[in-house]
């Protein structure tokens, strides 16, 4: 089987010495994207197209698997599934074309689209007419329709080679990955962050992946694997970094120090001075994420401008001005949200009365209580992964005992609850439970703790949504502490 590529509109507009280069890249991207499934593929590039040869022993289904992977590489504007034999006139077009076609268009409106190069002795009118006569006469349920036909009997003929166009597959479009340098995507697993990366990478920007871990190995492995889906899919031509950075001693110095409706604003500048480090360090110059205006407080104009005086690296964000539903169905489109759909949204630092505007002045004040050597540590701590080897310690989250109760919670021998809500939350709405012991740890002390805690004893952890308690229940059990678990009331008071 032969596949020819139709390069992407934006390429073809191109000087020829870009297009040359671009088109030299895209070559490159796609032997280096289907060798890694069959090493018997060839590339062969031409001004407005790139052939791609299959090897003719390959298995249907790998086939498919290899033609599917093709239309999601950058750069490719469509994918053409063709078929080509050697052809010298008009009649032995027909010979060709009669047979792939007479099926497809019984009882249905077609058209002939073919398109000719080389030296004939008739033109493309006259080849579309001669082969839209003989289908005529091989099918006579069929009409000709040249507006509005339900089919569309495509070939190329080139010389004395016809190309039969049997299928067409649309393709990703944009630039081939690589041509317009490097990004750092700050990634999270939710629905924004992959869409951001990959609209990126559509528009040939090799993309790097950082991660800021909030809640433990658990959401870890999580954006790990949207991560891995991502470079698969779309850039497996390229090696790319995933980065972790562990964030809970930073959520839990900002809990510690700064004031309540600052903490969002602040929580995304350390985010940013972290990322532009280890964009430093790699040589990368831009920052993206999946920011879109006034989606939450922190995405106002306003403080999205005092996020960006932190960054050292411009940030881009492609997202800015998308609805939530554009972003959401873009992720099934990608085949990313079924990941966001599974991650429980995690955030260590929420604010009661977050600031829209936050004041400039406030926040290098709030910072200045800061102690930046958790920043430092963190910076420190952080591990580098290649795209490629994300899966190879993969590991599904373990499962930790969910009690939501309070008449199951009673009847449980030696057992405490672990309120671990920022004191001024427990302050504000206490936990109040009969005849069970009830401690106040703060999450982000809680590992450091739970170690000095009696192993005599079960211990259930507890937060308003459940989702930050199972987060650290199951960080816990990863370290070897399988005696936590989680508390879930099913109705808050209120």
């Amino acid at each position: 089987m032969t596949y020819l590529l139709k390069l992407h509109p934006e390429i073809t507009i191109k000087s020829r010495s870009v297009r040359q280069h671009m088109t030299r890249c895209l070559a490159s991207n796609v032997r280096n994207t289907l060798r890694q499934l069959d090493e018997g593929v060839r590339v062969k590039v031409g001004w407005d197209a790139l052939r791609v040869r299959l090897p003719e022993t390959l298995a249907p289904e790998r086939e498919r698997e290899l033609e599917e992977a093709l239309t999601r590489i950058p750069g490719i504007h469509e994918v053409l599934a063709t078929e080509e034999v050697h052809c010298t006139s008009l009649a032995q077009a027909a010979d060709w074309i009669v047979p792939h076609w007479k099926a497809a268009i019984a009882g249905r409106r077609f058209r002939v689209r073919a398109k000719r190069r080389g030296d004939h002795a008739f033109s493309s009118m006259d080849l579309e007419r001669h082969l839209g006569s003989a289908l005529l006469a091989a099918e006579p349920s069929a009409t000709v329709d040249l507006k509005h036909p339900e089919v569309v009997v495509s070939m190329e003929l080139t010389r004395h080679r016809l190309q039969l166009i049997r299928s067409r597959s649309p393709g990703l479009g944009g630039y081939p990955l690589g041509v317009q340098g490097e990004a750092l995507a700050l990634v999270s697993g939710g629905f924004d962050s992959p869409v951001a990366a990959w609209r990126m990478l559509r528009r040939g920007i090799k993309t790097h992946f950082l991660f800021f871990n909030l809640g433990g190995p658990a959401h870890e492995t999580g954006v790990k694997e949207v991560t891995h889906h991502l470079w698969q899919r779309y850039s497996a031509s390229h090696n790319v970094d995933f980065t972790s950075v562990p964030f809970e001693p930073v959520v839990g110095e900002i809990l510690r120090s700064i004031p309540d409706g600052l903490m969002g604003v602040i929580l995304k500048r350390m985010m940013v001075r972290v990322a532009s480090r280890i964009a430093a360090r790699s040589g990368i110059p831009m920052l993206v994420t999946g920011d879109a205006i006034a989606q939450v407080s922190s995405q106002t104009l306003t403080n999205l401008a005092v996020i960006d005086a932190a960054s050292e690296r411009p940030i881009l964000r492609p997202l800015v001005t998308e609805d939530k539903q554009e972003i959401i169905d873009t992720a099934r489109r990608i085949d990313t949200a079924r990941f966001a759909e599974q991650m429980p949204e995690y955030c260590g630092v929420i604010s009661r009365r977050p600031h829209t505007s936050a004041p400039t002045d406030l926040v290098l004040a709030a910072e200045a209580d800061f102690d930046f050597t958790v920043l430092d540590a963190a910076v420190e701590a952080a591990t580098v992964t290649r795209a490629n080897r994300l899966m190879e310690e993969h590991r599904a989250p373990g499962e930790v005992t969910v009690v939501d109760s309070p008449a199951i919670l009673a009847e449980m021998p030696a057992v405490s609850v672990i309120d671990i809500r920022p004191p001024d939350e427990c302050e504000a709405v206490p936990l109040e439970l009969d005849d069970v012991p009830c401690l106040e740890i703060p999450f982000y002390e809680l590992q450091d703790q739970a170690q000095t805690l009696p192993d005599d004893r079960e211990y259930l952890l507890y937060c308003d949504q459940g989702v930050m308690s199972r987060m650290q229940a199951l960080h816990l059990a990863d370290r070897g502490l399988a005696h936590f678990g989680v508390y879930r009331r099913t109705a808050t008071p209120g």
